[in-house]
């Protein structure tokens, strides 16, 4: 491949002497180590003739001369080969790898990374933040329809696209769980399903503690307590915008609210969160216990309770884990305290 493109650049004697090079000079800056310092990505439109992928090379700092480039392009027989996309130039790329690139039609995978437990409404922000996806969103989807995960995509993808992917991949996720659920389970339908995941989702990080919240909230709805979740006062506070409040007070436990568990039995109208395929498969498969509550333990985790008597131990031992650390930040158990004094609380 080398001679032939030597050969390439005899042929093209004449016109490297017209723009006073030689072959010998022009090849070497052809096959030479290029001027990027960084690793970058290029996105090559489509319909865009050599001349001007050139120039915009240069611009970009991919390449020194436009005319080596286009000449080296055109003595290889690649002109009409560049395939358009986006791509993944590494430093110091020579004209030549750059060429061999962009006739690969290999093009740069981007990646956008879902948590669990984002409202829809910060999905789409995050998607708006997300480079090279285009389109606006129409409308924002319910929560706790699109599946928290990692979604490839290219230059020039739609973020309508993207989210109808998430919505398939939460509709087979919900279809495969629920078919295999534990049959003993109160939950009726996949919405009810979800909307214990999305307030499980909220509650902890950990994927060992999943099933056992989804037991603690079980355990509640069948001694008709109310599930009084800290996440489903925000939701209801801020009517959805969970980004706007940091820290819940006891007026707002009183807030009237479908969503808010501190003065509703049962569940919330809908989810409160995308949640995952652990939380999910969590509340679909709880563990068995007879604990009514949880509290913060210091490290991250909760301790769970059986009955209050244990749980006031748990607040206080949580309570002197948190002096010992002077944190000024609103304690869970302070919040929790007044969840469940008896079964039949107003």
């Amino acid at each position: 491949m080398r001679h032939s493109v030597f050969i390439y650049f005899l042929l093209a004697f004449l016109f490297v002497s017209l723009i006073g090079g030689s072959v010998l000079t022009t090849y070497t800056q052809f096959v030479a180590e290029g001027p990027l310092q960084e690793a970058t990505e290029t996105f090559i439109p489509k319909g865009k003739t050599l001349r001007k992928i050139a120039k915009q090379l240069h611009a970009e700092g991919i390449i020194s001369s436009p005319s080596v480039f286009e000449l080296g392009v055109r003595a290889s027989g690649q002109a009409s080969n560049i395939k358009s996309g986006e791509y993944s130039i590494p430093r110091y790329a020579s004209p030549k790898m750059v060429m061999n690139i962009l006739t690969s039609g290999n093009t740069y995978i981007r990646r956008l990374v879902v948590p669990e437990g984002l409202t829809s409404e910060q999905v789409i922000a995050l998607m708006n933040n997300a480079k090279g996806l285009i389109g606006d969103v129409v409308q924002i989807p319910k929560n706790g329809t699109l599946l928290p995960d990692t979604y490839h995509y290219s230059y020039g993808d739609t973020t309508e696209s993207m989210l109808e992917r998430m919505k398939n991949a939460m509709d087979r996720t919900v279809e495969e769980l629920w078919a295999d659920r534990d049959k003993n389970i109160s939950v009726k339908t996949p919405k009810e399903a979800i909307i214990m995941a999305s307030i499980i989702e909220k509650e902890t990080s950990r994927n060992s503690e999943r099933a056992h919240i989804a037991s603690v909230f079980y355990n509640r709805i069948k001694k008709g307590i109310r599930l009084q979740s800290d996440p489903t006062v925000i939701y209801a506070v801020t009517d959805g915008h969970v980004d706007k409040m940091k820290r819940v007070t006891y007026k707002d436990l009183k807030f009237q609210s479908p969503y808010n568990t501190y003065v509703i039995y049962g569940l919330p109208r809908g989810p409160i969160s995308n949640p995952g395929r652990a939380s999910i498969q969590a509340v679909l498969h709880p563990m068995q216990t007879k604990d009514l509550y949880f509290v913060a333990d210091g490290t991250g985790g909760h301790v769970f309770a059986p009955n209050y008597n244990e749980h006031q131990k748990n607040v206080t031992n949580w309570r002197q884990i948190s002096n010992g650390k002077k944190t000024t930040v609103k304690k869970e158990e302070e919040l929790n305290e007044p969840a469940i004094q008896s079964p039949d609380m107003g």
